[in-house]
């Protein structure tokens, strides 16, 4: 592979995966390539791609999380390394891989970016109950990004006290363990009722971005499937 090192994920043991507390979570650098991730940090999609969602309505309260959201299809022309990466993801190798990790019998994909501006931020959360869980990719270089502008996912511990449906403020959690972010880093995060997770308020300069290429991971169900059509939901699904 070009772009995905398979080899770092397959070593990843599934009773160390299960045994990370607060809840299941893998955090390194080197699922990439770096030569995959150099190409692909110098090949970001523009910002004129994407969708600007600032307010909108969350679960039980929840701040919005504001960004510019992409999310990928099949016809669009986005540069070159990210149609051969995307690719990579949808091969047997990378699939069978987060099967094993998520415990899941098959799995599909959503693929989108996000890119946070200045004082944006994302309120603590756990993913959806229809998804097994996430991998984030980071695309902030040393050269680009500050560490004092934040930035950076939060690992939220709640003790098991917390309601899924709820919107709890930083300070409700017993711990914050803070995942590296700047450079060849990912963070691999399996949804739970208590996988809580955040990123504090940006304060990078206005012409920065947090950068974030995120695989949703759902079961490949035909309830949900049946149930987006009837509400007329359109998901892109690989």
């Amino acid at each position: 592979m070009k772009y995905l090192d398979i080899e770092k994920l397959r070593s990843l043991s599934l009773a160390d995966f299960r045994a990370t507390r607060p809840f299941p979570y893998y955090n390194d650098e080197g699922v990439l390539k770096e030569s995959g991730f150099q190409d692909l940090l110098a090949n970001m999609p523009p910002l004129e791609m994407f969708d600007q969602r600032i307010g909108e309505e969350r679960r039980a309260g929840q701040a919005p999380h504001d960004r510019y959201s992409l999310e990928y299809t099949p016809d669009m022309p986005v540069p070159k390394p990210w149609q051969e990466f995307i690719a990579e993801l949808c091969s047997d190798a990378y699939r069978k891989e987060i099967e094993r990790l998520f415990e899941a019998k098959k799995v599909e994909f959503r693929f989108h970016w996000h890119y946070t501006p200045r004082g944006a931020d994302v309120s603590p959360h756990c993913d959806s109950r229809r998804e097994h869980g996430s991998h984030l990719f980071y695309f902030n270089s040393q050269d680009d990004w500050d560490p004092a502008w934040g930035g950076a996912t939060l690992i939220l511990d709640d003790g098991g006290r917390l309601d899924y449906n709820s919107a709890p403020a930083l300070d409700a959690f017993d711990g914050i363990t803070e995942c590296k972010s700047i450079g060849n880093y990912s963070a691999l995060i399996k949804r739970t009722d208590h996988a809580w997770h955040a990123v504090r308020p940006i304060n990078s300069p206005q012409d920065r971005l947090r950068r974030v290429f995120i695989i949703v991971v759902n079961p490949d169900n035909l309830f949900w499937k049946v149930r987006d059509k009837v509400i007329g939901k359109r998901i892109q699904r690989f």
